[in-house]
């Protein structure tokens, strides 16, 4: 059984600038995608809420979160994990470079009120125990689908490479947020680090057939068509 891919919602920016929105007019929200290989099931950025997600699942798939093996996250952003508590059964993933750096950011947090003589509030504690629970992508999460590194967005970010017998897709998160963004050759305003940004989109726009990004749906990017 080769590899598939199946977007499970399509994500959306709370302001889009290329629409001439300067304030946020919608809530904004990731990408959400299932990867099945071979009997593995992958399921990228469960950003809606529990109940919405789990209709959704359901509905794109046929399949119920317990039947979910791993949930791979492009990047800790809040945004990018409202469902993740559907989830409890798989194992969850973040790139290696993402879990070391946001590990350090909470322990600077954390030292921040030890100082303080204060104990960490409660909107700490719950992300640090959810950060324990996950683990380090290998490289290959299954025979075909890769980690791929997108750092830029966020310290560590990272997509998925998925290698389809007849095509190459992305599924790139934050290092391409809508299809404009890709063909004005635009990385993220908010991101981290802005040139190694520029950078990923690049790469991505190098290998990738088909790109799902982080919050639009998938797309053939024009080089390809």
């Amino acid at each position: 059984m080769s590899v598939t891919f199946d977007v499970v919602s399509i994500g959306t920016l709370s302001r889009n600038p290329f629409w001439g929105e300067d304030q946020p007019v919608r809530t904004a929200h990731a990408t959400c995608t299932l990867v099945r290989d071979g009997n593995t099931t992958i399921l990228v950025d469960p950003s809606l809420p529990g109940e919405a997600l789990e209709r959704l699942l359901s509905d794109r798939t046929g399949l119920k979160p317990a039947q979910i093996q791993v949930v791979f996250l492009t990047t800790w952003r809040p945004v990018h994990r409202r469902g993740l508590h559907l989830f409890e059964g798989a194992e969850w993933l973040v790139s290696p470079q993402e879990l070391q750096a946001m590990r350090k950011h909470l322990e600077k947090l954390a030292g921040q009120y030890k100082v303080a003589g204060k104990q960490p509030d409660r909107m700490l504690a719950d992300e640090v125990d959810l950060l324990r629970r996950c683990k380090s992508a290998a490289d290959k999460l299954t025979p075909n689908v890769h980690l791929f590194p997108t750092p830029g967005a966020s310290p560590g970010s990272a997509g998925l490479l998925v290698a389809a017998p007849l095509t190459t897709a992305i599924i790139a998160g934050d290092a391409v947020l809508t299809r404009e963004y890709l063909e004005r050759g635009q990385a993220y305003e908010e991101s981290y680090d802005v040139g190694q940004a520029r950078e990923s989109l690049a790469d991505i726009l190098d290998i990738a057939d088909q790109i799902i990004p982080g919050h639009d749906n998938l797309f053939i990017p024009p080089i390809r068509r």
